[in-house]
């Protein structure tokens, strides 16, 4: 398997340089996506939600080199967090300022919401969980007889019984249910090897 971008001490301090390229990209293809739907949830319309993005990444680009990474005071994707939180915060009170602009009523009505931080720290959380899953299910499928991804995908992911899975790859049911079963428990060590790479 190949390792996975998400963040590692290792990462972490590669950002301190902005000329490393290759940890930039790593940390948008890893990050990005995250942050794009953390943001989108808080009705955030899409090209703000790209931009507050692009925001947050240039913030982590000026403060990477003062954090003190230690995961005991919460770690990477703590701080990430907060400047994340900082900055849907920055947004919303322009908001407030300005107005409500046309259609622009659900968006409204989300700006309250900024305060309820522990609503805010769940779907953080959430979408954290969220980039595990695919950055291993990503990892993982090449590594897998595709007949085999292909079981467990229809059962899993698209909610197939069994039966039907087998019959539209040609397996039976038990061994639909043992591809279920070993691809499940290989997605639960990649997502295991994440969270210590994080530690």
């Amino acid at each position: 398997m190949t390792e996975s971008p998400i963040t590692r001490a290792s990462l972490v301090l590669r950002l301190r340089d902005r000329d490393d390229h290759g940890a930039w990209g790593d940390f948008v293809d890893s990050y990005g996506p995250m942050l794009y739907r953390f943001i989108r949830s808080r009705g955030l319309q899409d090209s703000d939600a790209s931009d507050l993005v692009q925001d947050v990444m240039r913030s982590v680009g000026m403060a990477i080199g003062r954090l003190d990474y230690a995961k005991e005071k919460g770690g990477f994707r703590a701080w990430l967090f907060t400047i994340t939180r900082n900055k849907l915060s920055t947004y919303f009170e322009k908001r407030k300022r300005i107005g409500p602009t046309a259609n622009d009523t659900a968006q409204f009505e989300m700006l309250g919401q900024i305060a309820g931080n522990d609503e805010l720290q769940q779907q953080w959380e959430l979408e954290h969980q969220r980039q595990l899953i695919a950055q291993a299910m990503a990892d993982l499928k090449p590594t897998i007889e595709p007949k085999t991804w292909s079981a467990f995908e229809l059962t899993a992911i698209e909610g197939m019984s069994a039966e039907e899975a087998g019959k539209q790859t040609g397996m039976s049911k038990g061994a639909v249910y043992v591809a279920r079963s070993r691809v499940t428990a290989k997605l639960r060590n990649a997502i295991e090897t994440q969270i210590n790479d994080e530690s």
